[in-house]
């Protein structure tokens, strides 16, 4: 019984049976799904054009039973789907989904919370904040950093990026604010020559063009005197891209070194550490990123090593004013909150927006300090175990120096290489992507799953050494 105004009002929400059957049908086929991956082909079974023409059947007329979608969306979708969260899935760089992650995040949707404004919606802002703390704990990032939860890495960067953006103009005079880009002093980027592609997009989107790059050593990484060159032969607002986790060798830039040179020019130094920054959350690979604690942004995505569900990008800037001053607004019909958090909707560029960073409080607290350390330090023992047992097979080179979780072989020739790919996605028993990588067609292995196991690496091992024999047999 709840009382409104002095009324007292028995009160259930009027939908709540069809939410349950709906619901239900949706737990059902979840897990069904969950359950058939340890012996399901990994690749999708139809295209999306033959897809198409079952989905867009025309409109009906009258409404239908919610439950009965879901379990026709779970039909119709089912040949279609690939089988990411498997752990026999090395495909891109994409993790799984961890179960408390992949539970919150059925919470989120089921709470509907708008998480903007820490007074409206005070319990996912509150979840945020202290996710927030445990990643700079974690990271080694300063604690009196910003954090943010976007749509994945390229909005992280874009929040890192801009922040950069207006700091550096701030610094030479300009008020981008009140001017805009016309007529703005040049603001020169400086990137290592394998970069990833979403650090130009977020640099498109924010108008500041294509970067300069940095000449890079044979593991993709920055190299400091190249980097002192290019800051020396001119002046200006200048901001530096530095690299945590090569997409094809895994490698790192050095942090240390390029961060003090940035610094010594006055350029912002922003980390794209998509999937690599979490080597500094475990004891045995945070060397890697020695000096990263002295960047001024940083950019990861929680969907990747840390194995939260998709559109969670995690953007860590340094100077809350900063950040806050690019993307804060105040208006008559938002309740701002002026202490010391700020609100979500100051520190990424969505008003309305998802509780993102719910699953990743999720993650943490069922990972614990040395849960998320073992969780990197597995993913890079697998990544180590396929790329001896490849050295092994003959005519196979491993290409990368092992050092995080990505694994680049080549089979010879980059027509075998190409072919040898096909063979291990057309088997289905695991999906490895091809790429091109210092002039050579490449297979990558890129090892981000939480549920990968050695059984999932022998079995994955087996299909690549079946595909080579089908090969030569012609």
């Amino acid at each position: 019984m709840l009382q409104f105004g002095g009324i007292e009002v028995m009160k259930t929400h009027g939908q709540a049976g069809e939410y349950r059957a709906a619901l239900d049908r949706a737990h059902a086929h979840a897990s069904g799904w969950l359950e058939s991956l340890p012996a399901r082909a990994v690749g999708p079974r139809i295209n999306a054009d033959e897809l198409f023409a079952k989905f867009s059947a025309p409109l009906q007329e009258q409404p239908m039973d919610a439950g009965s979608v879901v379990d026709e969306l779970a039909r119709l979708a089912e040949p279609g789907l690939m089988a990411m969260p498997s752990g026999r899935f090395f495909g891109w760089v994409i993790g799984g989904t961890l179960p408390a992650a992949l539970a919150a995040d059925w919470l989120v949707s089921a709470w509907d919370q708008n998480a903007a404004m820490r007074f409206a919606t005070p319990a996912t802002a509150a979840a945020e904040e202290a996710a927030g703390i445990w990643l700079l704990e974690l990271l080694g990032l300063p604690a009196g950093a910003d954090v943010g939860f976007t749509t994945g890495a390229t909005g992280a960067n874009f929040v890192g990026l801009a922040a950069a953006r207006a700091h550096v103009l701030n610094e030479a005079g300009w008020d981008l604010d009140t001017d805009g880009l016309a007529g703005a002093p040049r603001v020169r980027v400086l990137v290592g020559g394998e970069r990833h592609a979403s650090v130009d997009l977020a640099l498109k989107y924010l108008g500041l063009g294509k970067p300069a790059e940095v000449a890079v050593d044979a593991q993709g990484r920055l190299i400091p005197g190249a980097l002192a060159k290019a800051l020396e032969a001119a002046s200006g607002p200048a901001i530096v891209c530095l690299q945590a986790g090569n997409l094809h060798s895994g490698a790192c830039d050095p942090m240390a070194e390029a961060a003090d040179i940035a610094h010594g020019h006055g350029a912002w130094v922003h980390v794209d550490g998509a999937f690599g920054l979490w080597a500094a959350a475990s004891p045995t690979h945070r060397h890697r990123l020695a000096g990263l604690e002295n960047c001024d942004s940083w950019a990861t995505d929680a969907h990747k090593t840390l194995n939260v569900p998709y559109d969670c990008g995690v953007a860590i800037v340094s100077r809350p004013e900063v950040v806050r001053s690019v993307f804060g607004v105040h208006t008559s019909y938002l309740v701002n909150d002026d202490r010391g958090p700020g609100d979500p909707f100051e520190k990424v560029p969505e008003f309305s927006r998802r509780a993102r960073g719910v699953p990743v409080w999720a993650a943490l607290r069922s990972l614990g300090r040395s849960g998320v350390a073992a969780l990197v330090d597995e993913l890079v023992a697998h990544a180590q175990a396929f790329a001896q047992a490849l050295e092994r097979m003959p005519g196979v080179d491993v290409l990368n120096d092992v050092v995080f979780t990505q694994v680049c072989v080549s089979f010879g020739s980059d027509e075998r290489t190409r072919s040898i790919t096909a063979r291990i996605i057309a088997d289905g028993t695991t999906w490895m992507s091809g790429s091109r990588w210092a002039g050579r067609d490449v297979l990558r292995i890129s090892v981000s799953n939480w549920a990968t196991d050695d059984d999932d690496v022998t079995v994955s091992l087996a299909a690549v050494a079946q595909a080579i024999a089908a090969e030569d047999a012609g």
